[in-house]
């Protein structure tokens, strides 16, 4: 197969390939699409936009100039083992963030003015208000992962009043938000958060956080009784046992789980069912080729031009 140069290989499971190829030829008219290389040694590929690349379709490119994830998380691109030494570029658009604070903003106001509880009295038919429901500055909520979308809820649930802390691996400052950093700041984030929302990326030193260990810091009373868990990060974040056992202990109040260890749910599992837990199907934050296709473009073009590549991701630190 015959390609001009500037190729661009499609690699996606998990999404509908024509949507994004339909998306991509839109916005760069000049380029060649391939959703196979020509043989394993493609010379007309520069650039792979990949979401669960089929392992090793990559890593004899001679010419792959840079990987692009259509998803928010880069795991992905590493489970694969051949993943070549190119660089690797995440995904930043407005649309993608604006989604993810939404939802967050929408799971900590719905735990905030007592949804679940309210939506389980409807079922029952019973009429119960609940006059005691704390204002917004006296609800702490901490943002586990201080990225560009943990940055943007917690600046956006500030606005609404709450206090707001975050926690990242490395020190990072924020107006109007308490930070805290690395191992040693951790328990001291826990301590002081009502509402916990889990915004971190999944590397080997952040697969099964949210479990036992954590979960046996997390603070027993506040304003809303037993702390929150709010997980729209990733599903390997989590031990699904340690959830449930916490729930029942009460180490956790409630939990709002978008991610899941396995995709979906299986119908067994008792989280389903249980009456303090929100399940939403990974729709958090849906990645749409309109809003991210045109910034990997940009990308590219500059990149043609001699400019650096941005939003790069760390091999060492997995994000």
């Amino acid at each position: 197969m015959a390609s001009s140069p500037g190729t661009i290989l499609l690699s996606v499971t998990g999404f509908d390939p024509a949507v994004w190829r339909e998306e991509i030829e839109r916005a760069a008219p000049g380029r060649t699409v391939v959703t196979e290389p020509d043989g394993p040694d493609d010379a007309s590929i520069r650039y792979a936009v990949v979401w669960k690349q089929r392992p090793g379709i990559l890593n004899r490119l001679p010419n792959l100039k840079a990987i692009f994830s259509i998803g928010a998380g880069v795991d992905h691109i590493f489970a694969d083992p051949d993943v070549p030494d190119v660089p690797i570029v995440r995904v930043v658009a407005d649309d993608l963030t604006d989604r993810m604070s939404e939802y967050v903003v929408w799971q900590v106001l719905d735990h905030h003015r007592k949804g679940p509880r309210y939506r389980r009295q409807q079922a029952d038919k019973v009429w119960n208000e609940d006059r005691m429901q704390p204002a917004a500055r006296d609800v702490t909520v901490g943002i586990l992962g201080l990225g560009v979308l943990g940055l943007d809820a917690a600046r956006k649930l500030a606005a609404l009043g709450f206090e707001v802390a975050g926690w990242s691996r490395t020190e990072k400052t924020e107006d109007g938000v308490a930070t805290f950093a690395g191992d040693d700041g951790l328990d001291g984030f826990l301590a002081v958060s009502d509402i916990v929302v889990c915004l971190l990326p999944l590397t080997p030193k952040t697969r099964g956080i949210l479990s036992k260990p954590l979960f046996s810091k997390m603070k027993r009373r506040g304003p809303l009784g037993p702390a929150v868990l709010i997980n729209a990060g990733r599903g390997d974040l989590q031990n699904e046992a340690d959830i449930l056992a916490a729930l029942e202990n009460g180490w956790l109040g409630a939990a709002s789980l978008d991610v899941f260890q396995a995709e979906p749910l299986p119908e067994t599992s008792p989280l389903w069912t249980h009456p303090r837990v929100t399940i939403t199907p990974h729709a958090a934050a849906t990645s749409v080729p309109a809003a991210l296709i045109p910034p990997m473009i940009a990308q590219m073009e500059a990149h043609e031009r001699g400019e650096p590549l941005t939003n790069l991701v760390d091999r060492e630190a997995g994000y």
